[in-house]
């Protein structure tokens, strides 16, 4: 079998056709190797690998063994809302400019290090600290859904003396239904405001 350094003369010279588009590709660069089964194909894409997606997790399991676990599958769920235009949360994700780094995308390895050197369990999920911030060591954790909740970029925010938490967390702080809080930001009540006045208990006559 020819390789990538083969000259297209070694290859199909018995078909006129068949040479010229072999020529075609070599010269454009779109002839290559596959990693797993070594088939040539053809691809316009000059990071690509694979021939086809099969190969690419065939190879990846090869490698780790871990291809189906549940952070094989999480890894695989970030690079597909990151990268792949045509899924559900793309928007959310890749559409807003955010990306996984260049070390956990390429080796999935690197990435199952990381999690297991801080702090993963079956029961956690990865969260981006920044929510506007990459999928990167620097900027990822593992914790528990409902602490998850709590960043979401979705949720409002008030800041008192300093101190900014979520309607959900100032409800248990100062003992008022989150409702109540809700309403009084609806009137157009400062956070100050908000925070401050008290309910008034009515008496019993």
């Amino acid at each position: 079998m020819a390789t990538r350094e083969s000259r297209p003369e070694k290859i199909a010279t018995h078909n006129p056709v068949a040479f010229l588009l072999m020529r075609f590709i070599w010269r454009n660069k779109m002839l290559k190797r596959c990693e797993f089964c070594k088939k040539l194909f053809n691809s316009k894409k000059t990071n690509q690998r694979f021939c086809c997606i099969r190969c690419a997790r065939l190879k990846d399991n090869l490698k780790h063994g871990m291809y189906g676990t549940r952070l094989y599958e999480i890894w695989r769920g970030i690079k597909k809302r990151c990268y792949l235009k045509t899924h559900i949360h793309y928007k959310n994700y890749g559409g807003r400019g955010i990306i996984m780094c260049d070390e956990w995308k390429n080796d999935f390895k690197i990435f199952y290090d990381w999690s297991k050197n801080n702090g993963y369990k079956d029961k956690l999920t990865i969260d981006r600290i920044n929510n506007n911030g990459n999928y990167c060591p620097e900027n990822c954790r593992w914790i528990t859904i409902k602490e998850q909740g709590l960043n979401k970029r979705t949720n409002v925010f008030l800041i008192y003396n300093g101190e900014k938490h979520t309607i959900s967390e100032w409800s248990k702080i100062i003992k008022i239904n989150a409702q109540t809080i809700c309403e009084r930001r609806k009137r157009g009540w400062s956070d100050e405001k908000i925070i401050e006045t008290k309910i008034l208990k009515k008496h019993k006559r």
